[in-house]
């Protein structure tokens, strides 16, 4: 399905060294940070201060941020990692390496002005994380420290230790380390990142550019921002400076308690222009909690697949504004099918909580205990339906409830019966349906993002299974302006809503 959706330039924050030199590396431009400096050395061990506390409230930006920086510094830790990577293609010459060997006439000229190319190289990169508990856990960014085959965590009194790792979450881009102190460690406070309010002040403390205990303010721009990173995204958006190396670093309130992990900035050339990232607390204490409990995230499921309700689509689902989260598949045998949830529900609220955007379910789902039976709204044709969902373990191989963007538009199409040829020409699995074989350009169906090869399953909740069926729904529709699709494209189904003018 065409999507008319622009990702967003998102870089990591994490910086990269090769053997010889440092460098960026900026993966895209969503960027994520951490930077590269020579290995840490061991320090004397001086006794380190009692955990903090929570700092009062002022109500209004303070005269320094000062305070805050103070209290929390010693908490954040600098994250070195190296990792051997291995060369992939180019010559390796030496001994043997040649099709003739050692009687190969150019043998001598290789050996003596091209030496052995080494297969495997050592990496380097740094990042920040933070000390949330007394046993020695610190919280960084999963992608600071996958593939890691050393982690040394440095501290702000410049003692280091070796980091084990305890769990990485790539859903999320969390991972849980671990260190043995025999001094009692500094510690930051957990905050409720749900009390955020946008244009709350904010302090970000990491590591840009290798640039240790680095303190930065701001104010929250946004929160909820969906970046295209996973079905869990979330952000909390901030101007804040965030950069290289402030990978899993601290963002904090103005009690100096933790609200966000520092993550990614949008850039198109890797530096800071006042668009950062910052994975919100809530969700990041309920995978720590998962990660130590059990060394991954388990994950609540109840087996739907569901997309954002577009204004076209509330339109054509008589809802007055477009909110909640369109069913667009049900799994069978699913917690979802066991519930009665149907396709073209929307679920309008979850265990209590308002459903406004799609995005918000995932999260939601994958929050609850397992066992757990849950309370659900759904808007259904013309009435509203109260059900109950006994959540489930996510399957290994699922993805749980993934919001899907459909695609929003202002009939200029073909359709044919589904034969053998046609399902080998678009690749068809299942024979239901009747197959988009052209589209008109800048019609409403090229507008809708149809494409052929595409399967219409239903026309305004109606299903169609041959070319007769589908012209007698659309007569049956007359001259609405609207017209309601549930499309199979890849294998997967889409409520698609088609709008002509009037």
């Amino acid at each position: 399905m065409k999507r008319h959706r622009a990702r967003l330039a998102v870089m990591v924050l994490a910086t990269l060294a090769a053997p010889t030199a440092a460098a960026v590396a900026f993966t895209n431009p969503l960027h994520w940070f951490s930077e590269s400096q020579a290995p840490p050395s061991a320090s004397p061990q001086p006794t380190a201060p009692a955990a903090i506390g929570a700092l009062p409230s002022t109500g209004s930006a303070p005269s320094s941020f000062a305070p805050i920086a103070r209290a929390v510094r010693p908490a954040v830790v600098n994250v070195s990692t190296t990792q051997t990577v291995r060369a992939q293609g180019g010559p390796q010459f030496g001994p043997g390496t040649g099709p003739f060997g050692e009687q190969d006439p150019f043998f001598e000229f290789f050996r003596r002005f091209f030496p052995q190319v080494p297969r495997s190289f050592t990496q380097r990169a740094l990042g920040s994380g933070v000390i949330i508990d007394s046993a020695g856990h610190i919280v960084t960014n999963a992608h600071v420290v996958k593939g890691a085959d050393k982690i040394v965590i440095k501290l702000e009194d410049k003692r280091d230790f070796d980091a084990k790792v305890v769990g990485i979450d790539d859903k999320t881009d969390v991972a849980v380390l671990k260190i043995q102190s025999p001094n009692e460690l500094h510690l930051a406070p957990l905050g409720d990142s749900d009390q955020l309010q946008v244009g709350d002040w904010v302090v970000a403390i990491g590591n840009p550019f290798g640039l240790s205990e680095t303190v930065t303010a701001g104010i929250v721009s946004a929160k909820g921002r969906v970046i295209g990173e996973g079905p869990y995204d979330d952000f909390i958006q901030t101007d804040a400076s965030i950069n290289p190396g402030n990978s899993g670093g601290p963002l904090l309130d103005l009690q100096g308690q933790v609200v966000g992990i520092n993550a990614a900035i949008f850039s198109q050339s890797g530096g800071n222009i006042g668009i950062g990232f910052a994975i919100p607390t809530n969700l990041v204490k309920h995978v720590v909690e998962e990660i130590k409990a059990h060394g991954k995230v388990v994950r609540g499921w109840v087996g739907v697949a569901i997309q954002d309700v577009t204004p076209a689509l509330a339109k054509s689902f008589g809802l007055k504004e477009p909110e909640g989260a369109l069913v667009a598949d049900v799994t069978p045998d699913s917690p979802a099918a066991h519930a009665g949830l149907q396709r073209g529900d929307i679920i309008l609220e979850y265990n209590g909580k308002h459903i406004g955007e799609a995005h918000q379910l995932p999260g939601l789902v994958a929050g609850t205990t397992i066992g757990t039976t849950v309370p659900i709204t759904v808007r259904r044709k013309d009435s509203t339906e109260h059900l109950s969902v006994t959540v489930a373990e996510m399957p290994a191989q699922a993805e749980g409830a993934t919001a899907r963007r459909a695609d929003e538009s202002d009939w200029g199409l073909a359709v044919a019966n589904i034969t053998p040829d046609l399902m080998q020409q678009y690749n068809l699995e299942k024979k239901e349906g009747v197959v988009v074989v052209t589209i008109s350009p800048d019609s409403p169906a090229d507008g809708a993002g149809l494409q052929p090869g595409d399967v219409i399953v239903q026309v305004n909740h109606r299903a169609v299974r041959s070319v007769a069926e589908y012209e007698q729904a659309l007569e049956s529709a007359g001259d609405n302006k609207q017209l309601l699709l549930l499309v199979s494209h890849q294998g997967q189904n889409l409520f698609v809503a088609l709008s002509r003018s009037e």
